[in-house]
């Protein structure tokens, strides 16, 4: 069993939190997690019918079964449990966590969170399988393109399924019955389509108009699709960092995919040879970083701060965080081999922002690690230690 990095932070808020919600995608070990750090909890899957009748029709006995405290997975299943867990919560105080409640519908349970246990749970996300976790557990792969392919899913590191197998599984089993039965997506052939253009589009600008012709549909369709991929944890959109420093900025959004190796499967990617020569190659090495510095972030319990910054004339940072008004700068190359001329737009960033630059970092393919040109330089593989 490959240890959770989030297991730390979930124990702890648990000692001073009465409800733990823990959010991700289908299939990313929410519930193996909650499992193994409440093992004395009840257990119960409100995805399954008759649990979800019960909390449904009578959700005062549906609660009162659980004195020693639960796991309700899936409480999206059933939005109207909120305001009695929090009746519940109110009635009998006590210093721990008496629920932990897990869900692959973040906006959801956003709103039932706000709505009835604001003050009353505290939130974490558990992605799949960060780089970090499968180095620290010796999974990890010998290069950034199987790394990338095979991606983060729990069952493919585990029990050994070929992501080639198991991804399209995932995305027929998992994504697209949600997609009709609960947020009511109507073509799941033209919602395929649209699938499989955002995947070719990783880490470009998002152009609704543009998707809608190619999908047949019109924009306001792609933008309520585009934000139910974002609620399900399958995409995110990296937004410009607004600060243009007398400059005119880009205003659009880069997509992304959360599992790198979910978006090769849409790409009919086969194996991590046809990377080899693949023309997405370089972005989806920039989104497997990216995400992966996610991982790092939220396994701490901590809400990432990620920007891309672009002006109108094509100067670009692929990635900008800032603390305490202080800026960080960080170039992805998917190349083993650097160049000079990679260090270019941080040199260019760095004569624009001045001081307010507190460090200048470079990820690339290759392996080594070192300095140069006041660049921190990171082979691939710091990826599963690398803060940013």
């Amino acid at each position: 069993m490959i240890h959770r990095q989030l297991m730390d932070r979930l124990l702890d808020v648990a000692k001073r939190s009465p409800v733990v919600t823990l959010t991700g995608p289908r299939q990313s070990g929410k519930t193996t997690l909650a499992k193994m750090a409440f093992p004395d909890f009840a257990y119960v899957n409100l995805d399954t019918g008759d649990q979800r009748a019960f909390a449904t029709e009578d959700p005062r006995g549906f609660l009162a079964r659980f004195e020693g405290g639960a796991i309700l997975d899936e409480i999206q299943a059933v939005p109207d449990l909120f305001p009695y867990l929090q009746e519940r919560v109110d009635a009998r105080p006590r210093i721990g966590c008496q629920y932990v409640l897990t869900g692959s519908r973040n906006l959801a349970l956003q709103q039932g969170v706000s709505q009835s246990l604001a003050g009353r749970s505290i939130q974490l996300q558990l992605l799949p399988f960060s780089l970090g976790e499968l180095l620290a557990n010796g999974r990890a792969e010998q290069t950034p393109w199987s790394a990338l392919w095979k991606g983060g899913y729990p069952r493919i590191h585990q029990e050994g399924w070929n992501p080639d197998e198991w991804l399209p599984s995932y995305i027929e089993n998992y994504l697209e019955r949600d997609l009709r039965d609960l947020d009511k997506v109507g073509d799941l052939s033209k919602f395929r389509l649209l699938l499989r253009l955002l995947a070719g589009r990783i880490g470009h600008m998002v152009n609704l108009s543009q998707l809608g012709n190619e999908v047949g549909v019109d924009h306001k369709t792609i933008s309520r699709w585009i934000s139910i991929l974002e609620a399900r944890y399958i995409i995110f959109l990296l937004r410009p960092h607004r600060e243009n420093f007398k400059k005119r900025l880009v205003k659009t959004p880069k997509i992304f995919f959360y599992d790198t190796g979910l978006a090769c499967s849409l790409l009919r990617i086969h194996s991590a040879t046809d990377l080899d020569t693949h023309y997405l190659r370089g972005g989806l090495f920039e989104n497997y970083a990216i995400v992966e510095l996610l991982k790092n972030r939220t396994n701490l319990g901590q809400n990432p701060s990620h920007w891309f910054w672009r002006d109108s004339t094509g100067h670009e940072v692929d990635l900008v965080s800032e603390e305490a008004g202080k800026l960080r700068a960080l170039e992805i190359k998917g190349s083993a081999t650097l160049h000079s001329s990679h260090l270019e737009g941080l040199d260019w960033y760095a004569n624009l922002v001045g001081e307010r630059l507190e460090r200048r970092d470079l990820v690339y393919a290759g392996e080594e690690t070192f300095i140069r040109s006041h660049t921190h330089i990171h082979g691939w593989k710091k990826l599963g230690e690398l803060e940013f």
